[in-house]
């Protein structure tokens, strides 16, 4: 990106990707700068998270960054706990978290996504002060909605190597569409990666 991009992209929201019936809420930490830019989740090209959705079953093949809006039908949304966009997601305060974890909350109520999965397990220990919160199921709920909390799939995570990643994203998958198949070709199942679950991070 340039300096001009990049100032532009300071300025930028990025859009939700939500609505009524979802079985899942993914919830990023906040957008990169190209992705504030692009006005698409997840669009730098190091990140996981689109393969790790493709790798675990909730999509059919791997979806683009720009083929964001195809989600819905998929039975899943996108969001962000706070809305600057950054470089880096540890550029943000802590109050912006924490401002964000309420307004999640308030966002959780309306559309009652079945579940929630947020993306960074200290992201969400500050968001929700739950300095205890490690990578999976939580016991917290919002309302009818339960929680797991995913690590964080940016390229930065290296505690997370991809085939982990993808055995956690499926672990949720399982819970969300009980009965459906947990992966596609080339996908990984929760107990096919020795050691699929890191320390948290």
């Amino acid at each position: 990106m340039t300096p001009e991009e990049e100032a532009q992209a300071r300025t930028r929201r990025l859009p939700d990707i939500v609505g009524p019936g979802l079985r899942v809420l993914f919830c990023g930490i906040n957008p990169g700068l190209l992705s504030a830019y692009r006005g698409e989740h997840f669009a730098r090209p190091g990140n996981r998270f689109w393969p790790a959705l493709h790798a675990s079953g909730f999509t059919p093949r791997r979806y683009a960054p720009a083929e964001q809006h195809g989600a819905l039908a998929l039975g899943f949304g996108l969001t962000n706990l706070a809305g600057r966009a950054t470089a880096r997601a540890d550029e943000l305060a802590g109050e912006e978290l924490v401002a964000g974890g309420a307004r999640l909350a308030a966002k959780v109520a309306r559309y009652e996504p079945r579940w929630l999965a947020v993306l960074g397990v200290s992201a969400y220990r500050v968001a929700f002060a739950d300095r205890h919160a490690a990578v999976g199921p939580q016991q917290r709920t919002l309302g009818a909605t339960r929680v797991w909390v995913l690590p964080s799939p940016s390229g930065l995570n290296a505690h997370w190597p991809p085939a982990a990643l993808a055995a956690e994203f499926a672990r949720l998958h399982a819970a969300a569409f009980p009965g459906a198949p947990g992966v596609h070709p080339g996908g990984v199942h929760p107990g096919d990666v020795k050691g699929a679950r890191p320390p948290a991070v």
